[in-house]
């Protein structure tokens, strides 16, 4: 019997993992963080109250599991601009679509699901980038 399983190269996983994870800390620090903040109505001293363990912790598990299914996703030997557009099309309509659905209905500002949507289309891009090299 034929297996079905895909493989995924667990490097490109932890790598694709770490760089959403700067991203992110880029993107919701010094490039976009104030506009979030303002457009969110999340404050610093909020954010200080948080356990940085869990919350970057728990953060980079998600990361990991995001990365690793667009591995599945995109499959082996893909190649990398497949692998770009495929990451892409997730984060900007896929998720940025599922925002901005929920984002209209709970009446929240544009600002902050463009601050969302582009995080996520730049970051399963980059994503997607780093597993097509590696797949």
């Amino acid at each position: 019997m034929e297996s079905s399983a895909i493989t995924v190269n667990w490097l490109a996983v932890l790598v694709a993992t770490v760089a959403a994870f700067v991203i992110g800390g880029l993107w919701y620090g010094p490039l976009f963080g104030k506009v979030w903040m303002r457009a969110s109505g999340v404050n610093p001293d909020r954010l200080a109250q948080a356990n940085p363990a869990v919350t970057y912790g728990v953060s980079f598990l998600l990361l990991l599991i995001a990365a690793y299914v667009l591995a599945m996703f995109i499959g082996p030997g893909a190649a990398v601009a497949f692998a770009a557009g495929a990451g892409f099309s997730v984060g900007a309509l896929w998720v940025g679509g599922t925002l901005g659905v929920i984002y209209l209905f709970e009446a929240r500002p544009m600002a902050h699901w463009a601050v969302n949507a582009g995080y996520a289309a730049v970051t399963f891009t980059v994503m997607g980038v780093i597993l097509g090299l590696w797949s």
